[in-house]
């Protein structure tokens, strides 16, 4: 049987973060009644001419020096022609042949454990561009709506090259570039509001194969989960047609999330259909050393320095390091939670921002940013774990009187609630004595051989110590004591 190699390079489209479209003065907050934000600029009225929006440049400049792409000294604008209902000029104020970033790159990380793998995604570009209007079909007694507040709205289009060669490489790519946009302040990546949209190219070709066999495009997906079924459809429906004898036509094809289908929308264009030519109403932009310099300085730690980082100093492994750079409210959680438990207890520090509180947050459906569980306070009950003054059961209990707001800090929890480890030899001597008397047919089955007799005294030990007895303490002196013959 024929084997298969599948084929992406994804289109990413960004809302940038800035207060007024790149083209007007016009607002660009979400959820405006429609057209309420939308100027003589935006809906293309006679005479009115674009004024370039300098924060959206900074914003492109930023995205450059992230992936390590070229950020042009010279870039131009372009009249993108095509007639939709939403785009008032009847053109698209785009970027072609000279766009603000050339090249770049993005690792990604696939798998976990030992299957865990890096890839670098090459960057084509990434070119400054106009959002659309919004067409909307609802609610207009069977007619359709034009909501102009989006058009103009910056974007920065970023392409890859055919890198990927499964949807989870495609989706791992989505992930680790929503992240980055994120973490260098240029978009909020509010996928709900169509802030960070991706079009997909597929296409399949036999494996072993170098020419690309001809591509499909899936227009506007919205979601991580998306993007993947999407991708795995449109393959399998590419393959399926070409077994049969079929043949793939270049086309543009949406998703439905309903039946997890593609379907064509229209035949699929190309450059030459769109007559780019340089718009004349706006001067080549131009970007000196000086100006990069300058955004270069005021750039964050980026997510792969500070994922090296974490490694380096918390001896954190790969994935765990990776996992906690995933944005930047989570690695500056966790950092606070490390400042307040100290650098020697960074593992526990991991676990529980990863494990425990990462639970706790998605069960409520809470953002990090929103815990009710501070850095601080964390900090502070795994210090108490890491130097033995609780167990990790109490300390799970300490956690939940924390999120629950019934103390300020784990230490004024532990004391209230009586919850402090008991570590006295003496305590835990005279507790082992009571259980060992208390149970001798248990005593005799370990003695016959039977181990889990032993982690059954174990456990009526930490009963009766209410679960405050160190469980380190009770294991070792419990296996002397048997092994002393001591039963009492």
């Amino acid at each position: 049987m024929k084997q298969w190699e599948i084929v992406i390079g994804l289109e990413t489209h960004i809302h940038l973060l800035t207060r007024s479209k790149i083209f007007s003065g016009s607002s660009t907050a979400f959820g405006a009644e429609p057209n309420a934000q939308a100027n003589a600029v935006d809906l293309a009225l006679p005479g009115v001419l674009p004024v370039l929006n300098r924060a959206a440049v900074e914003c492109a400049i930023r995205f450059g020096l992230a992936v390590d792409g070229q950020v042009a000294p010279k870039s131009v604008f372009a009249r993108k022609n095509y007639f939709y209902p939403d785009l008032p000029k009847g053109y698209q104020i785009s970027q072609y042949e000279l766009p603000v970033v050339v090249g770049g790159q993005l690792t990604i990380s696939t798998g976990q454990g030992e299957d865990a793998a890096e890839k670098t995604i090459r960057l084509t570009r990434a070119h400054l561009e106009e959002d659309a209007g919004k067409s909307l079909h609802e609610d207009f007694h069977g007619k359709s709506g034009i909501d102009l507040n989006r058009a103009g709205t910056p974007l920065l289009e970023i392409v890859t090259e055919p890198d990927m060669r499964s949807s989870a490489e495609a989706v791992a790519y989505a992930r680790a570039l929503h992240a980055l946009v994120r973490w260098i302040g240029i978009s909020d990546g509010n996928m709900q509001e169509g802030s960070f949209r991706c079009d997909a190219n597929v296409s399949v070709r036999p494996a072993g194969q170098k020419e690309l066999g001809t591509r499909r495009e899936i227009k506007n997906l919205n979601s991580f989960r998306f993007l993947q079924q999407a991708i795995d459809y449109e393959a399998r429906w590419q393959i399926e047609t070409l077994e049969d004898g079929g043949r793939i036509e270049q086309a543009t094809v949406l998703f439905d999330p309903v039946t997890c289908e593609t379907r064509a929308m229209r035949t699929k264009e190309d450059a030459q259909d769109y007559r780019y030519f340089p718009d004349p109403d706006l001067l080549p932009l131009m970007i000196d050393r000086e100006w990069i310099e300058r955004a270069r300085a005021a750039m964050p730690e980026l997510p792969a320095a500070r994922k090296r980082r974490f490694m380096d100093e918390f001896g954190l492994s790969a994935y765990d390091a990776a996992t906690l750079t995933a944005s930047p409210e989570v690695a500056g959680y966790f950092e606070a939670v490390i400042s307040a438990a100290g650098a020697g207890a960074a593992k526990y520090c991991a676990n529980w921002v990863m494990v425990d509180l990462a639970a706790k947050l998605n069960k409520e459906g809470v953002e990090i940013a929103g815990s009710p569980v501070s850095a601080a306070q964390l900090g502070g009950l795994v210090a108490r774990i890491a130097d033995g003054a609780i167990s990790n059961s109490i300390a799970k209990k300490v956690f939940d009187a924390l999120w629950n707001g019934e103390g300020q800090s784990a230490d004024e929890i532990i004391e209230k609630q009586g919850l402090r480890q008991i570590t006295d030899t003496g305590a835990i001597e005279a507790l082992l004595d009571q259980v060992l008397a208390a149970n001798p047919a248990m005593v005799a089955e370990f003695r016959a051989g039977k181990e889990k007799a032993f982690n059954a005294l174990v456990g009526q030990a930490m009963k009766a110590a209410k679960g405050k007895a160190n469980p380190q303490q009770v294991n070792a002196r419990l296996r002397e004591k048997l092994a002393q013959g001591n039963a009492g």
